[in-house]
């Protein structure tokens, strides 16, 4: 069923967490947008934030090219799922680009949803790679962004519009998973529409898929903007649009590569990050935190989540992390303040 304002996405719960608040010392909220088995039927249906963007770009592409136009998209797994369901939803044809090793339940779900499914590739930039070529030769075929569109963070950015009517205050931070910068530019977006420009953004990654923490640090200020040196299997690019040096991964050893595993980040997302007032922190983790960070989650709170969604956790569960990641505002005591959430 589709909202009042003709999106697809659904409002989703912002719950507080009295076990993080416990162990944190702050007010925790969690924002839930990705649950790996659909628990809450107002959650979306390809079962995560990915459903916002994709499908508000999906019905932007359906207004311009009309009920006939054919949809690609590249994507370890979430993204397409996300655009499978949208497109189903608004009667379009879906065919996804996946590369190998992708689990054979997220292929039966792409299915499911009636997407064609071509599997390619090692790596995801093989994948986007045969993606482009079939869209360069089918004059109705649009490409699906998984990550990297204006049209996608706006669609992710309504989050943030719920979390301030939710909420009802401005919070002292807002911590996010990040891997191409899809979801990080949602909240860059929503944020200044917000007008939270000064709250505190800290954006995790994995150690082994951490493109976008590197390709911050080269730039600006950052501790590596003037050395440049970059671990073994990434490639230092430029992109002169943006005028910024992004490092590109060639291989990922994280285990949270299927849905943080981006090659190279968004370089207007990084733009964004270095140019906002209240700067976006980064910081990467080894997946042994963010697998404790899963188990813990599981035990405390009886939902399951992916290792990906895990990442943003691991603050929660590390106090001394936590410490060293936030600033020195008031954190309440762990204290619930009243909401106007429904």
């Amino acid at each position: 069923m589709q909202a009042e304002n003709d999106n697809l996405w659904r409002e989703t719960p912002l719950l507080y967490s009295t076990c993080l608040s416990k162990i944190t010392g702050a007010s925790v909220y969690l924002k839930l947008e990705e649950l790996d088995l659909g628990i809450y039927f107002n959650l979306h249906p390809s079962f995560s934030f990915k459903y916002r963007g994709i499908s508000f770009f999906i019905k932007k592409a359906k207004e311009q090219h009309g009920s006939s136009v054919h949809l690609a998209i590249a994507s370890g797994g979430n993204a397409g799922l996300a655009a499978a369901c949208a497109a189903r939803s608004y009667g379009l044809r879906c065919t996804v680009f996946i590369p190998e090793g992708v689990a054979e339940s997220t292929l039966a779900l792409l299915r499911r949803e009636k997407a064609e499914v071509i599997v390619v590739g090692k790596f995801y930039a093989e994948a986007l790679k045969a993606a482009r070529e079939m869209v360069a030769t089918e004059s109705e075929c649009v490409m699906v962004p998984a990550y990297d569109d204006p049209t996608l963070w706006e669609g992710h950015s309504s989050m943030i519009q719920e979390i301030k009517i939710q909420l009802d205050r401005e919070p002292d931070a807002i911590f996010c998973s990040v891997g191409g910068g899809g979801l990080l530019g949602g909240v860059l977006v929503g944020c200044k529409k917000a007008g939270w420009d000064k709250v505190q953004l800290v954006a995790l990654e994995t150690m082994g898929s951490d493109c976008f923490f590197w390709s911050l640090s080269l730039n600006g200020d950052r501790f590596n903007s003037v050395e440049k040196t970059l671990p073994s299997g990434v490639n230092l690019v430029r992109n002169e649009e943006h005028d910024l040096d992004l490092a590109h991964f060639t291989t990922f050893s994280s285990r949270a590569s299927g849905s943080l595993g981006a090659s190279e980040p968004a370089a207007r997302v990084v733009q964004m990050a270095l140019e906002r007032p209240g700067g976006v922190t980064t910081t990467t983790v080894p997946d042994e935190l963010s697998m404790d960070a899963l188990v813990s989650f599981a035990n405390d709170h009886k939902f399951l989540v992916e290792l990906a969604c895990s990442t943003t956790l691991v603050p929660a569960y590390n106090p001394t992390l936590f410490q060293k990641l936030v600033t020195s505002k008031s954190t309440n005591g762990g204290e619930e303040r009243p909401t106007s959430a429904k």
